[in-house]
């Protein structure tokens, strides 16, 4: 799979990568990603909510066919490995951190959305994977945790 890289300043900044949902776009910090891969057959998982799209076996499922710019990422999450499903996750943006800027606005319950960064593309805005499940998913995805936090 080839992802194309996006640099603000050469060989310096952190790399994030970039993705899309609709027009709006978002960036992950690379060092949270564990391997990006293509879309594949996902197992559905009984009585879980909508937003879990099922399990596979990470290292021994048979690689699909890169077709389309959607992509299954593997990120690091509280000492787990979360997937996410991400659209047009294509490409790569290296700028410093301090690059993303408050936009002053409250996020509510989305507290893993972040600050913006503006490109020539429009404002991206940083994901905070620590951020990404509340309390009652991570007990549902997580059970072992919850168990010991009580």
């Amino acid at each position: 799979m080839t992802i194309r890289t996006t640099r603000q300043q050469p060989r310096r900044g952190r790399l994030y990568l970039l993705f899309g949902m609709g027009s709006d776009r978002y960036a992950l910090d690379v060092r949270d990603v564990l391997e990006v891969m293509p879309l594949r057959q996902l197992k559905r998982v009984a009585g879980a909510p909508t937003w879990v799209a099922g399990v596979f076996d990470w290292r021994g499922s048979p690689k699909a066919r890169a077709r389309t710019s959607t992509r299954l990422v593997m990120v690091r999450y509280a000492g787990h490995s979360l997937g996410l499903i991400l659209e047009q996750a294509t490409e790569t943006l290296r700028c410093q951190p301090e690059a993303f800027q408050d936009y002053g606005l409250d996020g509510g319950e989305a507290r893993y959305l972040g600050p913006v960064f503006r490109s020539a593309q429009g404002l991206v805005q940083r994901v905070e994977v620590a951020e990404l499940l509340g309390e009652e998913a991570r007990a549902l995805l997580f059970p072992t945790d919850a168990e010991a936090a009580s």
